[in-house]
C-alpha cells in the first residue's frame, strides 16, 4: 500500500502543476537523466578524471543546445559518451515535450488534451489546433535536414580523415550540432579547422540558420513546396513567417556589415575580401544561436565582441532550438518604439495589426531578460575579479542565448559561476514566458478594476 500511496501521492502533485510548470520539471529531469548518463565510466575516456560539477555543466549545456563547456568533448568523452550528447542536442532541439509526444504516437497511445496543452507550451505556439500535425512535422523536417547535412559533409569529410567511418562520425554529430545549434564539437578546435574551407562553412550556415529560424517557419515552406505552381499563386505566408524571416535575415545582413566594419583595421586587416567575408558571414550566422566558430572569439576587438554579446542575446526565433529574447521580441518593442515616436498607437505589420497582448510580452520578456542578464554579469563580475568584464559579458550572453560562442573563460569560472550560467541555459532554452508564468499558480484574473489616474513618465 505504501507504493500506491506515493505513486498516488506523486501523480496528485503533477497534476496540480500548470503546463508550464510541467515544463520547467521534464527538462530538469531531462538534464538530470543526461548528467547520470555521461557520469557512467563508458561515457568517459578511459584515464580521464572529471568531477560531477563538470558533468552537470556538460549535460545542462547539450540539454539547453548551448554548447559552453568546461572540458573537452573530443578528449573527455568516450563514443558512447559523444553520442549521448548528441542525443540530449535532439532532444533540446526537438523539446521533451515533441519527443515525448513521438514516443506517445509509436506506442499507439493517444494525445490527450493536457498533452496537446504541454506541446503547445513548449514550443511557444498559441493555438492547440493540429499541435500533433506540427510536432509530427517538426521531427520529418529537422530529421531531414539532418540526414542531408550528414550525408554531405560525411562524404566531403573523406578529404580529411584517413577512414570513411571516422568522417562520416564527424559528418554525423556536426550535422546534429549545427542543425540544434548546439554548439558542440568533436575536432577540438570547433570549426577554425575549416576557416579556409568556405563550403564546410557554407553547409554549416545552412544548418545553423535552419535550426534558428523557427519550425513554423519550415513547416510553411515545405508545403510551398509541395503545391503546384498555380497553388503557389495564391498561397500566403503567415505573419508570424514573415516578420520572423525578416527580422532574421535583417540582422544577420547588419551583423556582417558591423562586423567587416568594425575589424576592418585590425582582424581583418591581413585578410583577403572573401576571407573577411566569410570570417563576417560565419560569425553572424553562429552568433544567433549557433556556437560554432572559424576563429578564436579573443581575436576580435573588443566593440565586436559586445556587438556579437547584443546578437547572442536577442537569439534566434521562436519556436525554434534557440534561445535568448528571440527575434520577433526583438522586432515588436523595435517597431513598438517607432510607432509610438510617430504618435501613432496601434501597432501595424504587413497589413496586419499586432495584438496589445503580444507587444505587453515582449516588452516584459525585454525589461525581465536585462535585469536577469545585468544581474548575473554584476553577480560574476564580483565573484570573478581576475577576468575582464567584456569576457564576462560574452559568456553570460553565450549562456542566456543557449549560443555556446565563448571566450575561453567557462572553465576558469568558480562553481557558483558556473551554476548560474547552467540556471541561464535552462532559462533560455524554456523561456522567459515560460521562466516567469512557472511561478503562477493559476489564480483568477481580477474581477473588478480601479479607477485610472495617470502618472508622469520621463
Amino acid at each position: 500500500m505504501g507504493r500506491i500511496d506515493r505513486l498516488t501521492s506523486t501523480k496528485s502533485i503533477l497534476d496540480s502543476l500548470t503546463p508550464v510548470q510541467l515544463i520547467s520539471l521534464y527538462y530538469f529531469i531531462a538534464a538530470s537523466i543526461a548528467t547520470l548518463l555521461l557520469s557512467l565510466p563508458i561515457s568517459q575516456k578511459e584515464g580521464v578524471e572529471i568531477n560531477l560539477m563538470e558533468v552537470l555543466f556538460t549535460a545542462v549545456s547539450a540539454v539547453t543546445v548551448t554548447g559552453l563547456t568546461v572540458v573537452e568533448t573530443a578528449s573527455t568523452y568516450s563514443v558512447f559518451g559523444i553520442f549521448m550528447i548528441a542525443a540530449a542536442l535532439q532532444i533540446g532541439g526537438l523539446g521533451v515535450m515533441a519527443l515525448g509526444t513521438l514516443i506517445w504516437i509509436v506506442l499507439g497511445k493517444k494525445i490527450g488534451f493536457k498533452e496537446r496543452r504541454l506541446i503547445m507550451t513548449d514550443q511557444n505556439t498559441k493555438s492547440i489546433a493540429g499541435i500533433v500535425r506540427l510536432v509530427k512535422d517538426m521531427f520529418y523536417v529537422i530529421l531531414a535536414i539532418e540526414f542531408i547535412g550528414f550525408i554531405i559533409l560525411g562524404t566531403y569529410y573523406l578529404t580529411y580523415f584517413d577512414s570513411a567511418l571516422e568522417a562520416y562520425y564527424q559528418g554525423f554529430f556536426a550535422s546534429i550540432s549545427a542543425t540544434t545549434n548546439g554548439g558542440f564539437d568533436i575536432t577540438g578546435q570547433s570549426l577554425e579547422p575549416f576557416a579556409q574551407d568556405y563550403f564546410v562553412q557554407f553547409i554549416n550556415i545552412l544548418l545553423i540558420i535552419a535550426g534558428a529560424i523557427g519550425f513554423p517557419v519550415l513547416i510553411e515552406v515545405k508545403e510551398y513546396l509541395q503545391i503546384s505552381q498555380e497553388q503557389r499563386n495564391l498561397k500566403r505566408f503567415s505573419l508570424f513567417t514573415k516578420l520572423t524571416s525578416l527580422t532574421y535575415f535583417v540582422l544577420l545582413v547588419f551583423s556582417i556589415v558591423v562586423i567587416l566594419i568594425l575589424e576592418f583595421n585590425h582582424f581583418f586587416a591581413d585578410k583577403s575580401w572573401h576571407e573577411a567575408f566569410f570570417y563576417s558571414l560565419f560569425q553572424s550566422t553562429t552568433a544567433r544561436s549557433g556556437g560554432l566558430s572559424t576563429v578564436d572569439m579573443n581575436e576580435f576587438t573588443e566593440q565586436t565582441q559586445l556587438f556579437l554579446s547584443s546578437m547572442m542575446f536577442i537569439g534566434a526565433s521562436p519556436s525554434s532550438v534557440g534561445g535568448g529574447i528571440r527575434t520577433t521580441t526583438f522586432a515588436l518593442v523595435i517597431i513598438f518604439i517607432f510607432t509610438f515616436a510617430s504618435g501613432r498607437n496601434r501597432v501595424r505589420v504587413f497589413g496586419r495589426e499586432i495584438e496589445e497582448e503580444d507587444l505587453f510580452k515582449a516588452v516584459v520578456v525585454t525589461l525581465l531578460a536585462m535585469v536577469m542578464f545585468f544581474s548575473v554579469v554584476i553577480v560574476v563580475t564580483a565573484l570573478e575579479q581576475h577576468l575582464s568584464l567584456t569576457s564576462i559579458i560574452f559568456e553570460v550572453s553565450s549562456a542566456f542565448g543557449t549560443t555556446g560562442l565563448s571566450m575561453g573563460i567557462t572553465d576558469q569560472l568558480s562553481t557558483f559561476s558556473q551554476l548560474l550560467l547552467i540556471a541561464l541555459m535552462l532559462i533560455g532554452r524554456i523561456g522567459i514566458l515560460t521562466f516567469l508564468f512557472s511561478f503562477n499558480r493559476g489564480k483568477a484574473k481580477d474581477r473588478y478594476r480601479y479607477p485610472k489616474e495617470k502618472i508622469n513618465i520621463g
